[in-house]
Formats: C-alpha cells, sequence, structure tokens
C-alpha cells in the first residue's frame, strides 16, 4: 500500500568483482554517484542508501545525479519515484564522528533547494525533498533516535525563524526557507538486547514521532551474527519480526521492516538465486539491502530478476516462532560461539589484513569493541571476519552449532525451514585438511558437524575451493604475504562473494 521502497541498495564492501563502471575495485567518490544511478536506472532499486558513517562524505550527491544524469532524473523524480536516504552516524556510541551527523542534518535543506530548483526548471510545480529520512545504527533505545528528530526539529527547522542580531532579519530572510520541516528517523538495531526490545523501541518512537502512516525498522543481521553466531542472528532476528507484528497489530499502524542482508550465508544468504528463498522465510520485512556482492558478483539478467520479484511479492504475516522456545537455544548457541572467538582471533589477525577493500572507508571496529561482555575482545568487521575465516577453509556460519540436540534442529525448523540448506553451502566450502591450523576446540565441533551431512546426497565439498585454501595457507604458514592475497581473491571469486 505504501510507496516504501521494497528494495534498498546500499555500500557494503561484500563484493569481489569490480563493477563494469568504477575505475578501481575500491569504490570512493564519483564511482558512488554512477552507484547510485546504476542502481536505479538498471536494477530498478527505489531506494539509495547514502553512507555517512566512517567514510569521506560526499554531501553534494543529490546535485551529482541531478547534474550527471538530467534525462532520468526528469522523468523519475528524486524524492518521489527514487529515494535517497542517509546513513548517519550515532552520536552515543561514535564519538568520533558525531559532528558528521550536524554536517549530514544541516545538508538536507540545500539539498531539497538543489531539487526543487532542478524540477521547477523542468515545469514541475509540487516542492519535493530528495532526502526525507536519515538511519541511524547501534541504536538500543528510542532516545538515541528522538534526539536526532529532535535536534532536526530545533536546530535546523524552528531555528530559521531566529533574529540574527537583535532587531535583525530571521535566518529564514537572511539563507533562505530551510525545508523539509519534518524528516523520518528510523533505527537500525544491531545488538540482542536491542533486536529483542525493537517492540519497545518502535512503540516509544510511534508515540513520540506521531507517523500516520508507518513506521520503519532496521533490523540487522550480519552484526548480531559477528557477536553471537549466525544462527543466533536468526532466532534474534525472528523472534523482534514477531514482536514488531504485535505492536502493528496494537497500535494499528503499519511496521515495515527493514532486513539488512548480506550474501554469505553467515550474513544473511541473500543472493539472485536464493531470493526466494529468503522472502519465504521473511515474509513481514518489508525492505531488503541489495550489497554490494548482490549487485556484482552475478549475472546482471539474475540480479534484475531478483530484484523484480521483491519489488513484486506483497508483505505477509510473519513466520511464527516460540519466543520462549527460541530464547533458550539462542543463548546455548551464542555462549557455546563466544567461546570459540577467541581461539580464533590469531587467524584472523593473520589473515585480514590481506581482505582486499572494496570502498574507500576509515577503520572501524564491529560491536565487540564497544561491549563490556566482550572483555575488550576486538574483531574487525562482519565482512572482513567472514572473509578471513573463509579464506582459511573455515566457514563461520558452522561455529556454535555442534552443541544442538535433534530435537532441537527439528524444532528450528519449523521457523527456519532452510537450516539444512543454508549449512551445506556453508559447509561445501570448508576445508577439513585446513583445520589442523586450528585448536582442537574449534576442529572437533566442525568435524562433529560434517558427519551429520555425510551421507546427504545434496551435499559435497567443493573439492576446487579446498584446493585454493589449502595452497593459501600453506602460503600462510611460509609468509608469501603476496600470494596470500591472491588466493584470498581466487577463492571469493569461487564462492561468489567476498565476506
Amino acid at each position: 500500500m505504501h510507496k516504501v521502497s521494497r528494495t534498498m541498495s546500499t555500500q557494503h564492501p561484500d563484493n569481489v568483482a569490480q563493477p563494469f563502471f568504477a575505475n578501481n575495485a575500491v569504490l570512493e567518490g564519483e564511482d558512488e554517484i554512477k552507484e547510485a544511478f546504476y542502481a536505479f536506472s538498471h536494477l530498478n532499486c527505489n531506494e539509495q542508501l547514502w553512507d555517512c558513517e566512517g567514510k569521506e562524505v560526499d554531501n553534494f550527491v543529490v546535485q551529482k545525479l541531478l547534474t550527471k544524469y538530467p534525462d532520468y532524473f526528469s522523468k523519475h523524480i528524486l524524492g518521489k519515484e527514487k529515494m535517497i536516504t542517509l546513513r548517519l552516524p550515532n552520536p552515543t556510541v561514535q564519538k568520533t564522528d558525531a559532528k558528521i551527523l550536524l554536517e549530514a542534518l544541516h545538508s538536507i535543506p540545500r539539498n531539497f533547494d538543489i531539487n526543487n530548483l532542478f524540477y521547477n526548471n523542468l515545469q514541475y510545480k509540487e516542492e519535493i525533498s530528495p532526502i526525507q529520512e536519515v538511519y541511524i545504527p547501534m541504536v538500543t533505545t528510542a532516545k538515541e533516535v528522538i534526539r536526532v528528530s529532535e535536534y532536526y526539529q530545533q536546530y535546523v527547522i524552528k531555528a530559521q525563524n531566529n533574529a540574527i542580531m537583535p532587531k535583525d532579519i530571521s535566518i529564514a530572510d537572511w539563507l533562505g526557507k530551510s525545508l523539509p520541516n519534518k524528516i523520518r528517523v528510523t533505527p537500525l538495531i544491531e545488538t540482542t538486547e536491542g533486536m529483542l526490545a525493537a517492540d519497545k523501541i518502535a512503540k516509544e518512537l510511534i508515540l513520540h514521532e506521531k507517523p500516520t502512516d508507518y513506521q520503519r525498522i532496521w533490523l540487522a543481521r550480519s552484526d548480531p551474527a559477528l557477536n553471537y553466531g549466525s544462527l543466533s542472528a536468526v532466532i534474534i532476528n525472528k523472534v523482534s519480526l514477531q514482536k514488531l507484528q504485535d505492536i502493528e497489530d496494537e497500535m494499528s499502524i503499519d511496521i515495515l521492516p527493514i532486513l539488512g542482508c548480506g550474501s554469505a550465508p553467515f550474513r544473511g544468504n541473500l543472493t539472485p538465486q536464493n531470493t526466494e528463498r529468503i522472502i519465504k522465510g521473511y515474509p513481514s520485512v518489508h525492505t531488503f539491502t541489495l550489497q554490494s556482492s548482490f549487485k556484482y558478483d552475478h549475472p546482471l539478467d539474475e540480479v534484475k530478476n531478483a530484484v523484480t520479484l521483491i519489488n513484486e511479492t506483497k508483505r505477509k504475516k510473519p513466520v511464527a516462532i516460540d519466543e520462549e522456545k527460541a530464547l533458550i537455544i539462542l543463548n546455548k548457541i551464542a555462549a557455546e560461539y563466544q567461546k570459540t572467538l577467541p581461539l580464533l582471533v590469531p587467524m584472523i589477525d593473520a589473515i585480514s589484513p590481506m581482505i582486499p577493500k572494496r570502498r574507500k572507508r576509515h577503520l572501524h571496529i564491529g560491536l565487540f569493541g564497544y561491549s563490556r561482555a566482550s572483555a575488550g575482545l576486538k574483531l574487525p568487521r562482519a565482512i572482513t571476519f567472514c572473509a578471513s575465516l573463509y579464506s582459511a577453509g573455515l566457514p563461520p556460519e558452522l561455529l556454535g552449532l555442534s552443541c544442538l540436540t535433534e530435537k532441537e534442529k527439528e524444532f528450528i525448523k519449523t521457523f527456519y525451514p532452510s537450516f539444512d540448506f543454508d549449512t551445506k553451502e556453508a559447509l561445501q566450502y570448508l576445508n577439513i585438511d585446513n583445520l589442523k591450523y586450528f585448536p582442537k576446540e574449534i576442529s572437533a565441533p566442525i568435524l562433529k558437524i560434517t558427519k551429520e551431512y555425510k551421507n546427504d546426497s545434496a551435499f559435497e565439498i567443493n573439492q576446487e575451493y579446498k584446493k585454493i585454501t589449502s595452497i593459501l595457507m600453506e602460503n600462510l604458514k611460509n609468509n608469501h604475504n603476496s600470494l596470500v592475497a591472491e588466493n584470498i581473491v581466487q577463492a571469493a571469486f569461487k564462492r561468489g562473494f567476498l565476506g
């Protein structure tokens, strides 16, 4: 019913292949402008996420799009048919980037003026803001979101009525009126505690913001997997989606969840080939993120067909889940998974510096950098974490699964029917010979999982991949780092994603 995008193109750097329009493998600046146009015009995504977090920000994205592609945007109106949404830093957590939030919020009226100048010249009479919504990451309370909304209201919109000096003209008279009067501020929730309280966060936001049409909530998939394990992330999302449906029913307003899926099974397994399965697994999700690997590591026709499928599929009720029972299993898996993390750090530290960069980004630590519960354990972001372990022949999806009983697995399949499929997707890239490079506390549980699927006719180890990762680890052992870097890319091409 709502004209809210079903597909959101993002700038997550999980691709192995270089986009055809890029000047080099590391996307930045003008290439990201081209990417936004490509997502709109070729893939038919209706929303492009513009990431202002952890990177040098181009605040002139609207002007550059309209200047470079005037014919396209004269027919596909920016702010009505195609949307630019900003991902901003969360000052509560990201202190060093906090003032980027201010720059971005104060740039919204300027982008409004640019957009309307373009369309006024085309005799388009309706005033439209090209940026109407911003996302705030790492949200744990509604207050973090409300602060951003209130700042925009008080210090961008209302402040324009203040006089420059006593008995002088107002800021609006001096600089021109600032519009739009209101923006949506949507939370991106990434921790277990936050996601399991997504219903409470949504309710508080609705009561404060009083939207008359809908409320969006973005649920993370990668960071929960990094912190608690891949299966744990699935459980957290399924429970959260059910809770959000309850709030939708209670408050009689549509809650439109966003799910941040990547292409690796560890980060969601959303690929063009697996799109139908993902839609069925998360029927209540309104918007799916299309990250870089989805867009660039697959044939264009398959990508476009998958985007069309998502765009044309109607949102439904979430898959039912027994919350109490699921949370018991979640805690069990998360505890098992987190026991393994300190043992993996040496291998990740050895490989991660050689994972190729795909976006120009500042150093940014994952949630373990902020979490007291981790006792100071620091890991790279989920994409690099995933790429490092896959390069060693150890799919991270398998971590923590060995603690499950057969009865628990059967229960999991009631709300996660593709559990076996996703596990086998990951298992094909396991290199059993490389387990010798890991402690027994890692290798023994992995071998246990392998035995459970060894008689499955649909499961087969990818022998070519095994050969690449065997050579990779041999080169790593001999400090042949340039060869390791080449092996990492070879392996990534073979599996179809970087991390």
